[in-house]
């Protein structure tokens, strides 16, 4: 696990005692906006969720992982890989961190954990990920990280009767 583990966060599976938490961020409708949810989530259904999140990147094509601080044990967010394509070697990426664990430099730490957990054990070639163009904190955040703006989708995400522009952003492992 120590690829996953950092000074103060570490990245770990997630688990049946997580439910109160992922309830929580899943019905946070401040982040309906970027997670794309029209619609709350139930706790039954997020059991489900739970009881299959134990398969494999390769067969779930995706991965989520909580964000747990190293001193406390708990969870401050969540971080998940998606669209995950072996045969191309690429993978998307996306985080969340709770609204008053925000600024801490948890995020970063987290982000860095995962990229060097994608191109060093999963072997991908690039990783990307879709920002709305006013979210200029996450837009700064994940260009320190090495990542290139490479696209505008105009228009993207409609929320709230207005409609945003998602930029493209991409990490190429050299």
């Amino acid at each position: 696990m120590k690829i996953l583990k950092g000074t103060s966060v570490y990245l770990r599976a997630i688990e049946p005692k997580d439910l109160d938490f992922l309830f929580e961020i899943e019905n946070d409708e401040d982040l309906w906006e970027v997670s794309g949810t029209q619609t709350p989530y139930s706790k039954f259904v997020l059991k489900q969720y739970l009881e299959q999140a134990h398969l494999d990147i390769y067969q779930a094509k995706q991965l989520r992982l909580v964000i747990a601080k190293i001193d406390t044990n708990l969870p401050i967010g969540l971080i998940d890989l998606f669209d995950f394509d072996p045969q191309h070697k690429r993978v998307g990426m996306g985080i969340v961190i709770t609204a008053e664990n925000q600024g801490q430099g948890f995020a970063k730490e987290s982000i860095e954990l995962l990229i060097n957990y994608c191109f060093n054990l999963l072997q991908m070639h690039q990783i990307y990920c879709n920002i709305l163009e006013d979210n200029t904190k996450s837009r700064t955040l994940f260009k320190q990280l090495g990542f290139v703006e490479i696209g505008l989708k105009k228009d993207w995400n409609f929320y709230k009767n207005n409609f945003k522009n998602e930029i493209l952003l991409q990490r190429i492992n050299k």
